[in-house]
C-alpha cells in the first residue's frame, strides 16, 4: 500500500510547489483601472457614481413588462379552465338531481329547462330497455340553454315501475 508523502516533503513536493505557483499566477488579476471602463463625468471631471444607467433600467423594465404579459396570459387560461370545471360540475349536479327525481317517481319530461345556481340548463332523458325485464337504462344529458353540445352525461338504471 502506497501512502502519500508527508506535507512539504517527498519526491513530488517540488513538482506540487511549481503547480501551485503557476495556478497562483494564472488566477492573479491586475487591479482594474480607476474608472472601471467608464469615462469621467463630463460636467465635473470627477469619477462617475455607482448605479444603473438609464439604458440598463429601461432594459430591465422591458424584461419585466414581457414577463408580465406572459404571466397575465397564464392567469387568464387558468381562470377559463376553472370556469369550465365549475360549469361541468354544475351540469353533473343537474343530471344527478334529475336521476334522483326519476328514482322517486317524478314523471319524465324530455327537453325540460332547469335553473341551477343562476344558470339555465336543458335536460334530456333517454330511457331504453335492458336485458333485465325489471330495469331500464336511463341516459341523462345536460347542456346550457342555447348550446347543442352536452356538458354532462349520466347513465343510470331504474326499475320499470318507477315513473
Amino acid at each position: 500500500m502506497i501512502l502519500p508523502a508527508p506535507r512539504g516533503g517527498g519526491p513530488c513536493a517540488a513538482w506540487w510547489r511549481g503547480v501551485s505557483a503557476r495556478v497562483t499566477v494564472a488566477l492573479r488579476r491586475d487591479a482594474p483601472p480607476p474608472a472601471c471602463g467608464r469615462s469621467p463625468s463630463p460636467r465635473s471631471g470627477e469619477e462617475p457614481q455607482a448605479g444603473f444607467s438609464l439604458i440598463e433600467a429601461m432594459v430591465a423594465l422591458a424584461v419585466l413588462a414581457i414577463a408580465t404579459v406572459g404571466l397575465i396570459g397564464a392567469v387568464e387560461q387558468h381562470i377559463d379552465s376553472t370556469r369550465g370545471v365549475e360549469r361541468r360540475a354544475i351540469a353533473m349536479w343537474v343530471a344527478e338531481n334529475r336521476l334522483a327525481d326519476l328514482e322517486v317517481g317524478t314523471p319524465e319530461a324530455n327537453g325540460e329547462t332547469v335553473d341551477m345556481l343562476g344558470r339555465q340548463w336543458s335536460v334530456g332523458v333517454n330511457r331504453t330497455a335492458t336485458s333485465d325485464p325489471a330495469l331500464d337504462r336511463v341516459t341523462i344529458t345536460v347542456a346550457p340553454v342555447g348550446e347543442a353540445a352536452p356538458m354532462a352525461r349520466l347513465d343510470g338504471f331504474l326499475r320499470k315501475d318507477a315513473a
